[in-house]
């Protein structure tokens, strides 16, 4: 039970070029792949520390006592 086998993804593969035309297939996938590739970096980027941001404030040195 679960996950998709051969014959699921063939048939899903029939479906999408039923519903976009074999010639829209290369467009589909190089948006896909845009899509899953700047997800990545705003990924990277939320991981990456504060040091990294250049317009970062920077934190008062010697304490908050005026």
């Amino acid at each position: 039970m679960g996950g998709l086998g051969f014959p699921e993804l063939v048939v899903i593969l029939v479906i999408v070029v039923l519903l976009f035309g074999s010639s829209k297939l290369p467009q589909l996938g190089e948006g896909m792949g845009k899509a899953i590739r700047s997800f990545k970096d705003a990924m990277k980027d939320e991981e990456q520390p504060a040091a990294r941001k250049p317009d970062a404030p920077k934190p008062p040195e010697g304490g908050a006592q005026p």
